[in-house]
């Protein structure tokens, strides 16, 4: 997959180190990912939820991080649309941001 765009990352993880590692893994099994339906994306992270309008919110590091990214699966292209703590994530409405 292309994932546009990993600065959201790279700024969120200057904020919460300890999230390093997870959105790093994340991003890396993304990248490498050729996924053509929901299933797929549920092989390689079972805790994805599919929440409309092209959004899947993704939970990380043992649910303590979000994010929700908008997958157009046949331009196998994904973006970054929020990473969040889950309060931050409770403060957005993830079917439109």
């Amino acid at each position: 997959m292309v994932v546009i765009s990993k600065t959201i990352l790279t700024g969120f993880v200057g904020d919460h180190a300890d999230a390093v590692d997870a959105v790093n893994e994340w991003y890396d099994k993304t990248k490498a990912a050729n996924w053509t339906s929901l299933q797929d994306i549920k092989q390689t992270f079972n805790s994805v939820d599919y929440v409309g309008n092209e959004r899947y919110v993704f939970n990380i590091k043992g649910k303590k991080y979000r994010i929700v990214a908008m997958i157009f699966l046949d331009k196998r292209t994904l973006f970054i649309r929020f990473i969040g703590t889950h309060a931050e994530y409770n403060r957005i409405d993830c079917k439109t941001v």
